[in-house]
């Protein structure tokens, strides 16, 4: 589904992305992990056109995808989230996603006009699926912060993505709102065949999820493989897991 290749990124003399690689086949749930300031947020902003690449090739569905605004890849079906959540935090739950909705319908335009009755039934299946239906007339913002970050996965399924990319989805969270919200990816996964690429910093999220783990380190790809290959990788664990 989607294949990076000799990816590079600078920002002055400092090299964020340094020929990395990395390929996520359909229905798989990828982890990419790496130190701080290994690039893992920088390769996913460049994959979904937030930033330009300097070098390098990113196909997603075979299409290059390189040279895209972040809009047009957004609407070939890659969808993602950030490490701070984004919503909007002075409309409802049920508004958030219903933007979103919206905009991959083409029917942005009636942002501004009473859209009470459009893409409803849409809209409160995603909600019912993250398991926010009840909270759907709450302001965003007073969602606690992991429901703030489910809330931010519901947007992107607004989008009808092919592809999910969640930067760090259970930073900051407790251990039962992490324990939720890793059910909740399996559960999408499982369900509705979505594609998953994910970083995130805990070595146990990683583990129990993930299928297939990319580890980068100085902005390059050290390893791909499953878990347990990974595990094992003499210098996954000089570079970052540890000997023991």
């Amino acid at each position: 589904m989607l294949q990076v290749d000799g990816l590079c990124k600078a920002f002055g003399d400092f090299q964020a992305v340094n020929g990395a690689w990395l390929t996520v086949r359909q229905g798989d749930l990828v982890a990419v992990i790496g130190p701080n300031g290994a690039g893992k947020t920088t390769l996913f902003n460049l994959i979904t056109g937030h930033l330009q690449a300097d070098r390098g090739s990113i196909r997603f569905r075979e299409q290059e995808i390189s040279r895209l605004p972040a809009h047009e890849i957004c609407r070939r079906g890659i969808a993602r989230s950030f490490q701070i959540a984004n919503i909007f935090p002075r409309l409802s739950v049920f508004e958030n996603v219903q933007v979103a909705v919206l905009s991959a319908k083409g029917l942005s335009r009636h942002l501004l006009h009473p859209t009470r009755r459009l893409v409803r039934e849409e809209t409160e299946g995603i909600l019912e699926r993250v398991g926010l239906q009840d909270r759907r007339l709450d302001l965003a913002g007073s969602l606690s912060h992991g429901d703030k970050r489910i809330l931010e996965i519901a947007i992107a399924l607004g989008n009808e993505p092919e592809l999910l990319i969640l930067d760090e989805p259970t930073a900051g969270m407790s251990p039962e709102e992490t324990a939720a919200t890793l059910a909740l990816i399996r559960r999408l996964a499982r369900e509705q065949g979505l594609t998953i690429l994910f970083c995130e910093h805990d070595m146990e999220v990683v583990f129990n999820v993930a299928t297939s783990i990319m580890v980068m380190q100085h902005g390059s790809t050290l390893v791909q493989g499953p878990p347990l290959q990974v595990r094992a990788d003499p210098a996954v664990q000089e570079a970052y897991l540890g000997r023991d």
